[in-house]
């Protein structure tokens, strides 16, 4: 008995430990985004919160830090969540449709050219980034959402996490809707759609967050600061030439990146943790 209640007791201690590791980070940045850029250059780090934080999180979201140019963060959130709402949803409705096919069409080479696109895991858009900079040149894509979510939008990770999911389903569900007159988009819609959901909530959370952090590739396919995301934001605050780096700015717009996401996993949690399990 009291060697169960030592273990529940150092478990609970050693959890709160990790939990407190992993918030401290994030209470700094808090902290750091409610206080003058000078000091936070002075030793030793200030660990309450400030005065200045209203006045910061007013100046990011409307206003623009100078060091920047004077560019607002609020265009730019708007232009991260707009990229990553397409790219999630493109991302699944490409994928369940290409899973439906692999699972319930018979067509020549069908396993061949599964295994081509679970392939192309081994190239992300960092490896494909020249040969796809110059198609979406080519085709005269530069400087628009297009460019920025089309080479994003495939997924072979999806594709096979459905096709897993869709392999579970009986096949005796499609040779009794095929008995009763239902064509294969009536049998996906009505049938396959309703099952998903739960997957679907939790490759969304996933592929979300997926399109929210892209740096890269919107750096080489933008160059109309009007269309910045908020990640090309703040390495534009951190990147400043002669000037002191104004940490408090960098530290705000990090929060303000984090909002959005956070809400996201929060209000689809449950969906989230059904979705993964099954």
């Amino acid at each position: 008995m009291k060697y169960d209640l030592f273990k529940n007791f150092f478990i609970h201690v050693l959890l709160i430990l990790c939990i407190l590791i992993i918030v401290f980070p994030l209470y700094i940045a808090i902290v750091a985004s409610t206080h003058t850029a000078e000091a936070l250059l002075n030793a030793p780090l200030p660990l309450l919160p400030g005065s200045e934080g209203l006045n910061n999180y007013t100046i990011l979201l409307t206003k623009g830090a100078e060091v920047t140019g004077g560019q607002p963060l609020l265009p730019m959130l708007y232009n991260s969540f707009k990229l990553a709402m397409i790219v999630s949803l493109g991302k699944i409705f490409v994928s369940i449709l290409s899973a439906f096919a692999f699972v319930y069409f018979k067509f020549p080479l069908r396993k061949f050219f599964f295994w081509l696109v679970f392939a192309t895991l081994m190239l992300p858009i960092e490896v494909r980034i020249l040969p796809t900079f110059q198609v979406v040149s080519t085709l005269g894509l530069m400087n628009s959402f297009s460019a920025l979510c089309l080479p994003l939008i495939a997924s072979a990770t999806a594709t096979f996490l459905f096709r897993q999911f869709f392999l579970t389903i009986p096949y005796a569900l499609a040779d009794a809707a095929r008995m009763d007159g239902a064509t294969p988009w009536r049998f996906f819609k009505d049938i396959i759609l309703p099952l998903s959901r739960m997957n679907i909530v939790a490759l969304f959370i996933i592929m979300f967050i997926y399109g929210w952090n892209q740096y890269l590739w919107p750096i080489v396919a933008l160059t109309d600061s009007e269309m910045s995301t908020i990640l090309i934001g703040i390495s534009q605050l951190m990147s400043v030439a002669d000037q002191i780096p104004q940490w408090n700015f960098v530290m705000g717009s990090a929060i303000l990146a984090m909002l959005i996401p956070v809400v996201i996993i929060i209000s689809l949690e449950k969906w989230f943790e059904k979705g993964l399990v099954r």
